[in-house]
């Protein structure tokens, strides 16, 4: 997606959402403290790994269908653990490499510091953001994996290997915090779901926490190491009401999402993303007419990267 993308959103795919405040339409006024039950009427499909979702960005403190639009894949489904390793995503241990049209940084190591990389090609292959390092025969670029397959064949590339940061700063940042989690090795996680019962310790406290308080709409306490209350009432476990997804960018190194602020909830979500149905460019004071009804991708940018079916000749 671009900056000046107007997005076709289905509400229909996983359900409508009822209103849950009383407001003027096309407008950010409603009426406070008047908030109705959550109720989704039937859908035809389920939330997949791959969707395009927009949802309410769910830290936000404000009631749920006021709260601003954000727009991710989603990673991890309900029951799901998650965890990053060196920038690979890994869903219950089992990795999900990089999908078709997913761009991150990578060092790009050059035979020799006086060889440059020609710009024409570059830009063919989608690739921006080159930055040089201290050693000059190191580029950082922003690209994805087929470009970077591309580079590789030139000859006076070396090797092209994924930046991993490793930044200690990032541990503040993180969801949860203070664990030295970073964008690119994060977790694991494991996604709550509905019915889903777990014990609560002093290790999982922090991560379901803020999800029982935030979203379940319980109150929460911890009294020292092991003792937990929920609605001033001793909790050994805690079942959970709904499902959460864990939402990524497409755009890894530059994306806000569940890596930073945690699981989005079943009744943030708003739709499915399906199209573009007009795009403007902001520099050129141009409409983009090869996006104008653009398909957003969904499961398939996954789909190459599966593996056979053995029974698959």
């Amino acid at each position: 997606l671009l900056v000046g993308d107007y997005l076709f959103v289905s509400k229909l795919h996983y359900g409508t959402r009822l209103p849950l405040t009383l407001g003027v339409p096309f407008t950010s006024w409603y009426l406070p403290g008047v908030e109705f039950p959550y109720t989704r009427l039937p859908g035809f499909a389920d939330v997949e790994r791959g969707d395009a979702i927009v949802f309410n960005y769910p830290p936000e403190e404000k009631p749920v269908d006021r709260k601003m639009h954000y727009i991710k894949r989603v990673i991890g489904l309900p029951g799901e653990t998650i965890e990053v390793r060196d920038k690979v995503v890994h869903v219950n241990g089992e990795p999900l490499p990089l999908g078709e049209g997913m761009q991150q940084f990578w060092y790009v190591y050059k035979s020799d510091a006086r060889y440059r990389l020609p710009g024409s090609r570059l830009r063919e292959l989608g690739v921006s953001d080159v930055r040089s390092m201290q050693d000059p025969k190191v580029v950082r670029v922003l690209a994805t994996r087929r470009a970077v397959e591309a580079m590789s064949e030139w000859p006076w590339i070396d090797r092209v290997e994924p930046y991993v940061a490793r930044d200690e700063a990032y541990s503040a940042l993180m969801y949860p915090t203070g664990r030295g989690y970073t964008p690119d090795n994060y977790g694991p996680v494991t996604v709550p779901k509905k019915g889903l019962t777990v014990v609560l310790t002093s290790e999982n406290w922090p991560v379901y926490e803020p999800v029982i308080n935030r979203y379940e709409g319980h109150t929460t306490q911890r009294v020292g190491d092991t003792v937990f209350r929920i609605d001033g009432e001793p909790a050994e476990t805690y079942t959970f009401a709904q499902d959460y997804y864990f939402a990524m960018g497409d755009n890894r190194d530059n994306s806000e999402d569940s890596r930073f602020w945690g699981f989005v909830p079943m009744d943030h979500i708003v739709g499915k993303a399906l199209f573009t149905y007009f795009s403007w460019d902001g520099e050129s004071h141009l409409p983009r007419f090869g996006r104008i009804f653009h398909p957003i991708q969904g499961d398939e940018v996954f789909r190459e990267e599966a593996p056979l079916d053995p029974a698959t000749p």
